[in-house]
């Protein structure tokens, strides 16, 4: 109801008339790089898979690119991103990598466990 008063105000009023000069406004907005700075990404590999650290100094590499963006100097926010991407890169692959050999090595173990018991039985 509310919708059909204003519609009928502005149908029986017309529309503004002015013989005052139409002015227009033109903002330039500067179309910046999306840099991103992996932060989620670093935060993951810091928690989950901190082998050696990488996932820590990602991190604090994740933060510096962060506060470069928000200062306004694209290229140092990008040169820090790109080494938090890199970080991020071998904490992924050194994690999984020794993860998985953790687990290989403690089924191995139980194995020959198991037989040595069974040996001694």
């Amino acid at each position: 109801m509310e919708m059909l008063k204003e519609e009928h105000e502005v149908a029986v009023l017309g529309a503004p008339q002015s013989s005052a000069p139409v002015t227009t406004t033109v903002i330039n907005i500067r179309s910046e790089t999306a840099v991103p700075d992996h932060i989620v990404w670093s935060l993951f590999n810091t928690i989950f898979m901190n082998w050696c650290c990488l996932g820590f100094v990602a991190f604090a590499y994740s933060v510096k690119s962060r506060d470069r963006k928000m200062v306004g100097d694209m290229i140092g926010a990008q040169t820090y991103a790109s080494t938090a991407k890199c970080l991020n890169i071998w904490a992924l692959v050194l994690g999984l990598l020794l993860t998985t050999g953790s687990i290989v090595l403690l089924v191995i173990a139980c194995i020959a466990l198991h037989s040595v018991i069974l040996k001694s039985m």
